[in-house]
């Protein structure tokens, strides 16, 4: 045992010597543009995780120049997902990956990674409600609203019916406008891809406005394909959902790990965010967003940012290369974005009046960091247009360590960017510097 222990920390050493160090800024990443070097691989994949920790007392992040944060709510157990009911109750998914399979040298190292990174712990599978009486920015109640689940997080509200994504199905439960705990017995509406494996466990939820179908996003099962495709049967994929019979239709493909949605207020577009894929290096691949083709084909995992083939991937598809959509906007390599949520409906300056916030969990295999805050990109008529701008930074410490990772970020009632922190575990709220109706 001990002799493993000492193998183990030995191996976790060299990693995180190992690896190489990024040629190019962020800000070359980013845009709808973004410059894409030779790939740089490497014996061992770069390893350089932030040691994460939660806020001394009496810190939080910066705000952008305008606006404020206070904590709405802490003390919570891993929150990763927000969902605003529309009675301006806010609900928390506080969750973490389900067990693992058992696994050799690698998957215990990852573990030993997970955990320094703040994830990996037990899961308490459930959803929080908070709720704001006083309207100061504070929740001064919460409430159990569900529990007993299974590593859930995205959420829906259909009516009366309120649908939970957890890892391994669709599920909805019987709800009531006010209600602060749900009792009843979920109904499995579809099934999800999970399994012993399942290396993406997340599966983010979005409704069509109308309501008539629901939209999950669920990861791949691999960095590229490596475990054999054969395992990646409904992965790296957008589901549509009809709520009604539980049927489903892959409704775009070849996208590594959809996570936040959104619909874009002026076109109407469902918008995604996408973790693209490691190790070739401290500057590829971008993450991105775009917004989601119908039948549309991204290029998991045979290539990247349209045609940009990954030579690792075998058997070659150049048939699937050719058919690959460019995504419309990179958020920077290994940033981890997750978090989406449109502008529509805040009240922070106007700089922030149309757009998209995203939520950026940070980088664990690029070198310096990256991502570790939440950022602002401009919109004009339904499109991105300009560089982004932080709104709440200050997650990576001088040292090097994480105080708290955010995740994901939603618009509540008042017009407040909620955000999620996991590391933390705390939501965030940030709001315009100057408002006077006592919900700063």
């Amino acid at each position: 045992m001990h002799s493993r222990l000492a193998t183990l920390g030995l191996l976790t050493l060299t990693l995180t010597a190992c690896g190489d160090v990024a040629r190019l800024p962020v800000s070359a990443g980013t845009g709808p543009d973004p410059v894409l070097p030779a790939p740089s691989e490497t014996l061992f994949p770069t390893v350089n995780i932030a040691p994460a920790q939660r806020w001394p007392t009496g810190e939080k992040p910066k705000a952008a120049p305008g606006t404020e944060v206070v904590a709405f709510a802490d003390g919570l157990d891993h929150p990763r997902w927000l969902y605003v009911l529309p009675n301006g109750d806010v609900l928390v998914a506080e969750t973490n990956r389900p067990p693992k399979e058992a696994g050799g040298l690698k998957a215990r190292i990852m573990g030993w990674f997970m955990k320094q990174a703040g994830a990996g712990g037990e899961s308490a599978d459930r959803i929080t409600l908070l709720r704001d009486t006083d309207a100061d920015g504070v929740a001064d109640e919460r409430s159990t609203f569900l529990d007993g689940l299974h590593s859930p997080f995205g959420m829906a509200l259909v009516g009366n019916g309120f649908y939970v994504a957890n890892t391994d199905a669709v599920v909805r439960f019987p709800y009531e406008d006010g209600q602060t705990r749900i009792t009843a017995p979920g109904e499995t509406v579809t099934a999800l891809p999970a399994g012993p494996i399942n290396y993406h466990w997340t599966k983010s939820l979005i409704a069509s406005p109308d309501g008539s179908r629901l939209y999950v996003g669920v990861g791949s099962n691999s960095n590229v394909g490596e475990k054999g495709m054969d395992k990646e049967e409904g992965r790296a994929a957008i589901w549509e959902i009809d709520p009604a019979t539980g049927e489903y239709r892959i409704y775009a493909s070849g996208l590594r790990n959809p996570v936040g949605m959104a619909w874009q207020p002026e076109t109407g577009a469902l918008w995604v965010t996408v973790n693209e894929r490691d190790m070739l290096g401290s500057d590829l691949v971008p993450d991105y967003m775009t917004a989601v083709q119908e039948g549309g084909f991204y290029g998991w995992p045979y290539s990247y940012f349209g045609e940009h083939v990954d030579e690792r991937v075998e058997p070659q598809r150049p048939e699937r290369v050719e058919q690959a959509i460019v995504p419309d906007y990179a958020l920077g390599p290994h940033t981890a974005s997750l978090g989406l949520a449109a502008a529509e409906g805040n009240a922070l300056p106007a700089r922030f009046s149309s757009g998209m916030f995203v939520g950026q969990h940070g980088s664990w295999n690029r070198k310096p960091h990256s991502g570790y805050k939440v950022i602002f990109v401009p919109f004009e008529d339904g499109e991105p247009a300009g560089s982004p701008e932080d709104v709440l930074t200050g997650f990576l410490s001088d040292e090097g360590k994480a105080l708290g990772r955010p995740v994901g970020v939603a618009i509540d009632k008042r017009g407040g960017l909620l955000v999620a922190d996991d590391v933390g575990d705390i939501v965030w709220r940030v709001s315009n510097e100057t408002a006077s109706d006592g919900a700063r």
